[in-house]
């Protein structure tokens, strides 16, 4: 009897279990606890990596921001989005208008800050 090559995971929910009934199977009921919070450590992960690479580009990028960075901002509010103990499992539909108001929102601040900032220019 040798070593394993390899280690495998099963990254998959437990077969057995029951949504219905889920105290007909306690071990698979434990299992299936175990499942749900491994995938959200995940995602929680996931996201904490994506802003990361979102603060370097902040930082590298300057005033370029709005452009250069705008696929990672994307891919953040996509990877936060009911991501965390205690959030709402709330369907992406639900989140669609909020979100784009508040980039509207947010693009119009930038644009009136940039108004007052540079009153002369007339291409803003």
């Amino acid at each position: 009897m040798g070593r394993k090559k390899t280690v495998e995971f099963d990254e998959g929910p437990p077969d057995n279990f029951d949504p219905n009934n889920p105290y007909a199977d306690p071990v698979a009921m434990l299992e299936h606890r175990e499942y749900l919070v491994r995938e959200k450590w995940i995602q929680i992960e996931t996201a904490k990596i994506i802003r990361e690479r979102l603060k370097w580009c902040y930082r590298i990028e300057g005033v370029n921001h709005l452009q250069k960075c705008r696929h990672l901002v994307e891919q953040y509010l996509e990877a936060t989005r009911g991501v965390g103990w205690g959030k709402s499992n709330r369907p992406a539909e639900f989140h669609g208008l909020f979100r784009s108001l508040n980039f509207h929102h947010y693009l119009l601040n930038h644009l009136i800050l940039l108004r007052l900032c540079y009153p002369d220019r007339s291409d803003l």
